[in-house]
């Protein structure tokens, strides 16, 4: 049996929980609390010296620290339904649209969050390593999530989907990204006309609720 190694309030692990679920696969889940550090613990890095959530143990006991693995495993071992795309020309589509929701969305909203909020002090980055925050960091990510929203609803001016015609991992990764902006208080509105009518489509779909 798959493990997926969770937590509830990260948008991380959510990116795999969606993945999982649109794969239809059954899979036991481990909740890493991150709020206490959890993922920090001398048992966690047991599990994943990177101490990041998600981590998925595979069948075979291989354990995948992050999406990219975690996404590339499952999309191999369960090709269908196809969320990287079939044709060479879709899985080009797809990577790229779905490293520009990593890129501009979550990173932008971990780059504002990161480096503003209190309980997050010297943790300004993911992982073992203790960072310090930059607050000018903070204010550019503020700016970049808010052109996230802009573009991505020019994206979507007259799509359903937001790579190749079809739903992917890209739209998996911008949903999470367009939800998690609330804790940066930015979320779509009525200048996003498009961005609004996709994820009220997104939502329709069972896996969206995880």
């Amino acid at each position: 049996m798959i493990t997926l190694y969770d937590c509830a309030t990260a948008p991380s692990p959510r990116r795999a929980r969606i993945l999982l679920a649109e794969k239809g696969i059954t899979h036991d889940t481990v909740q890493v609390d991150l709020r206490t550090g959890e993922q920090l613990s001398e048992a966690f890095r047991q599990v994943n010296p990177q101490c990041t959530v998600p981590a998925l143990r595979t069948e075979e006991g291989l354990v995948l620290t992050d999406n990219a693995a975690i996404t590339a495993y499952v999309e191999a071992r369960y090709p269908q339904p196809a969320l990287l795309g079939d044709t060479p020309e879709e899985k080009a589509e797809i990577a790229s649209w779905n490293w520009r929701m990593e890129f501009e969305g979550l990173l932008a909203i971990a780059e504002a969050l990161r480096n503003s909020t209190p309980a997050m002090a010297n943790r300004a980055l993911p992982g073992p390593v203790n960072y310090p925050q930059i607050p000018e960091l903070a204010q550019r990510g503020q700016a970049r999530v808010q052109q996230f929203f802009i573009d991505l609803n020019e994206r979507l001016a007259g799509r359903e989907f937001i790579a190749a015609g079809r739903f992917s991992v890209a739209d998996i990764t911008a949903v999470v990204a367009v939800d998690f902006a609330r804790v940066v208080k930015v979320k779509p509105g009525e200048q996003h006309p498009h961005l609004q009518r996709w994820r009220a489509a997104m939502a329709l779909r069972p896996s969206m609720s995880l």
